[in-house]
């Protein structure tokens, strides 16, 4: 049903902690594959993902990704971003809202009541598109090879869902 798609690099821990909330996905049959997008990844990294049955693909190959995914919906998220419990209720009452004709098709998650950034943050910080995660359909992408995950999540049209996530913890 979803493919998964984490841009990673040299974090291993991070990489680690989303993949550990994937997990109830994958044994429900939601999460039908999870690829890793290699932006310089490190031995320690690249173990982590095979370790845990993801698919390893060049960055540059994002095109031949989507192409090749196995589910009909794509995830994206940030390594280090963890799902909250109660996430595969969220998506699949989205799925079935978009299935009935609601739109937009495109969904975010909402961000954890502990996560929420305070009104200076907002202003002072750039927040990463990818920090509430984006669920979007397959059909119809186009990605260049070159671009990256955020690229093209840049300006898409989402719904909230009914599920929470925990961005990636920011430095």
């Amino acid at each position: 049903m979803m493919t998964v798609l984490i841009e990673c690099g040299e974090d291993a821990g991070a990489l680690a902690a989303s993949l550990a909330t994937l997990v109830p996905g994958a044994v429900d049959g939601l999460v039908r594959e999870v690829v890793v997008l290699d932006r310089g990844l490190d031995a320690g990294t690249r173990k982590v993902a095979d370790h845990a049955g993801c698919r390893i693909a060049e960055g540059e190959q994002l095109a031949q990704v989507v192409f090749a995914a196995k589910g009909e919906w794509l995830l994206l998220i940030e390594p280090g971003a963890r799902l909250a419990p109660g996430w595969i209720e969220g998506v699949a009452a989205h799925l079935g809202d978009v299935l009935a004709g609601a739109l937009p098709k495109a969904a975010r998650f909402s961000v954890s009541p502990h996560d929420r950034r305070g009104l200076m943050s907002r202003f002072l910080r750039r927040r990463s598109v990818l920090a509430d995660g984006l669920l979007l359909p397959k059909a119809g992408l186009a990605p260049r090879a070159s671009q990256e995950l955020e690229d093209l999540a840049k300006g898409v049209a989402a719904r909230r869902l009914e599920a929470t996530i925990r961005p990636r913890p920011r430095t």
